[in-house]
């Protein structure tokens, strides 16, 4: 049996679960789990179904005969199969950390998505990626080439089918009309001290104003820089203790995280632009392992 998985957007109104409940019924869908949330400073409504095609009616029948009802009520919605990976393309200039953790997520199953490539304006990374058997690109990036250097990633995107791009510390900002195209397609991580510590060493920043609280933040990219919706943070509490080196190796362990967990809910379809939030649903205790492992 094909596992599904409905995603809807529309405006909150009633009789939106009830329609769905019954196309799934009489489709010989079982649902297996259903995360909602109704908005109420908005008017918008979110819902998130998996479910079981116990007659082994396929997607393309499934979207087809959903059409109606999604008129109806005005949604934004898609049918994923469960299975179907994403193709994810990875981009890093030279702090390693993010791109490490996923690299070996991916390799063990724990992060199951396609990596068409690799993309970096420098080569430090260039044996690890192709060890990997992963396409590398190298496209170098200065004020002077920069719209030349962006088509070509725009190339690289559209002949890899990219459906998503993961900024691993990729420390070029990106064209508004690269925000736009990939709206709600680009995933960046950063630590969590902007703005309070903006430019260079931002963790000796840290130490030297003594914090206690260190964090990453995983948004959406858009054209204000560092301010797209949030999917995902994470903490770590310092002590006066600790070194400028430990806020540094601490802030990288929590970046890490903080953006595989941000993934692995854009992958599996439980994040939700509203507005400039997010609505993230939470893996339910019995979907992880299912999750996790595609």
């Amino acid at each position: 049996m094909t596992t599904f998985i409905l995603t809807v957007t529309c405006k909150s109104t009633r009789g939106i679960v009830a329609a769905i409940s019954t196309y799934l019924a009489g489709k010989g869908c079982n649902i297996i789990d259903s995360s909602q949330f109704d908005d109420l400073d908005t008017g918008r409504f979110f819902i998130r179904i998996s479910f079981i095609s116990e007659e082994g009616v396929g997607r393309p029948a499934l979207i087809e005969d959903f059409g109606p009802i999604a008129e109806t009520f005005g949604m934004t919605w898609n049918i994923h199969n469960a299975r179907d990976r994403m193709k994810v393309m990875l981009m890093v200039s030279r702090f390693g950390h993010c791109l490490n953790d996923l690299l070996y997520r991916w390799k063990i199953g724990a992060l199951p998505i396609d990596i068409v490539g690799v993309v970096s304006n420098h080569f430090d990374y260039q044996k690890l990626v192709v060890n990997h058997d992963i396409p590398f690109h190298y496209i170098k990036v200065t004020k002077e080439n920069k719209p030349q250097a962006e088509a070509q990633l725009l190339d690289v995107i559209r002949q890899t089918e990219t459906e998503l791009v993961v900024l691993a510390r990729y420390m070029q900002v990106l064209s508004d009309r690269l925000c736009e195209e990939m709206s709600g397609r680009i995933i960046n991580i950063h630590h969590s001290f902007l703005p309070s510590f903006k430019g260079a060493n931002p963790y000796k920043q840290a130490y030297q104003r003594g914090v206690k609280l260190i964090g990453a933040t995983a948004h959406y990219v858009t054209a204000d820089l560092d301010e797209g919706p949030i999917i995902e943070q994470g903490t770590a509490r310092i002590t006066h203790a600790q070194s400028p080196d430990d806020y540094v190796s601490i802030g990288r362990d929590v970046e890490s995280q903080v953006l595989a967990r941000a993934i692995h809910a854009h992958i599996h379809h439980r994040t939700f632009i509203n507005g400039n939030r997010t609505v993230v649903f939470p893996a339910s205790p019995g979907s992880y392992a299912s999750e996790r492992m595609g």
